[in-house]
């Protein structure tokens, strides 16, 4: 008996709503031959890549972890404490060293170093010395792993994403910032939590800058399948403008309420990029909204700008981004936000 795509159930010369649906990106070579041995590199130690080093091995996402921090006792600490660990969790080889040569090979490398930010400093001065770091981290890790795939996660994400786009030479969709993946999962909680229903239920998605000129889909949101706004337009409904801004608010503030109550964030961040690993690493074409280059995609212009959008995740980074529905007023606070981004990009001289 043969096997029948899909696509048969679509009319005789078969219907190509992929081809609609998406915006492929360009890939000069096909995706690599699956292999048995996976690796990710994480850098940098501090409470979000120590989060996401420890997701990872929960999940059981990589034969072998890579972990690198310029502070040599810190690092060998954290490794021996993961490795002491090892009865308990899937076998994952550890290692690690200051010395980027230990990611070597690596499938996936997470970076989430970043300076940290001295009293009284000016955001454009702490982003000049990020630059200054990721002008070290950047090229040896795609020296040392020419056909690896970038996942920056340090902030501020989409300019950060865009310099290690700059400074490693790989294509585009290799490099992919963490973006507003975590954001969306905010947003979809608050939506949940206000209807009392489960977070894994709610399609809701922030695009945009990670930050605060992010913008939230409202047109777009559903509950079960059913599209909220639409709902309560059809039965007379009445809700305030104000009311979901205030939820909008709320998540660009989610994360300053944690730093503010504990003094950082790390557990959701973790959750978030051990999601992207295993979208990329298992190629599961599973649609996040992440950073990705965005110039020429709903009218975006005026420079290469990285920022999120829903995009198609598999084995060879960034396949396709969605053309998802946005009203007139959503797609200019986009181009706004692509805006506030690019004015920030061209201060930096890279």
């Amino acid at each position: 008996m043969e096997n029948s795509s899909s696509a048969s159930y679509f009319g005789p010369g078969g219907l190509d709503i992929a081809g609609a649906f998406f915006t492929p990106i360009q890939h000069p070579i096909p995706p690599p031959s699956t292999k048995r041995h996976t690796k990710i590199s994480v850098i940098g130690l501090g409470n979000v890549g120590m989060a996401i080093a420890q997701t990872i091995l929960t999940q059981d996402l990589a034969d072998e972890l890579a972990l690198v921090d310029a502070i040599p006792d810190k690092l060998r600490g954290e490794m021996l404490d993961l490795q002491h660990a090892a009865a308990f969790l899937p076998r994952t080889k550890i290692v690690a060293s200051v010395d980027y040569s230990v990611t070597a090979g690596s499938d996936l490398c997470i970076v989430t170093a970043g300076a940290r930010q001295i009293s009284g400093e000016s955001r454009l001065n702490l982003l000049h010395r990020n630059v200054a770091l990721f002008r070290k981290i950047i090229p040896p890790l795609a020296e040392y792993s020419p056909e690896t795939i970038l996942l920056i996660v340090s902030n501020p994400v989409d300019v950060l994403t865009y310099v290690a786009w700059k400074l490693s030479g790989l294509p585009s969709y290799r490099v992919i910032g963490s973006g507003t993946n975590l954001d969306s999962s905010r947003f979809r909680f608050l939506i949940a939590d206000h209807l009392d229903v489960n977070a894994q239920d709610v399609e809701a998605c922030i695009i945009g800058e990670h930050g605060d000129s992010s913008v939230a889909l409202w047109s777009s949101i559903s509950v079960g399948g059913v599209p909220i706004l639409s709902f309560l337009d059809k039965r007379q409904i009445t809700y305030e403008k104000e009311t979901l801004e205030n939820i909008h608010k709320a998540v660009i503030n989610s994360a300053y309420e944690v730093i503010k109550l504990k003094g950082y964030t790390s557990w959701a961040i973790g959750y978030s990029v051990a999601s992207l690993a295993r979208s990329i690493l298992r190629d599961q074409r599973r649609i996040h909204p992440v950073s990705v280059l965005a110039k020429g995609l709903h009218d975006i212009d005026g420079g290469d700008v990285f920022l999120s959008l829903p995009a198609l995740l598999g084995r060879t980074g960034v396949l396709a981004t969605t053309h998802v529905h946005m009203t007139e007023e959503e797609a200019g606070h986009l181009r706004k936000s692509a805006k506030t981004i690019l004015e920030v990009q061209s201060q930096l001289g890279v």
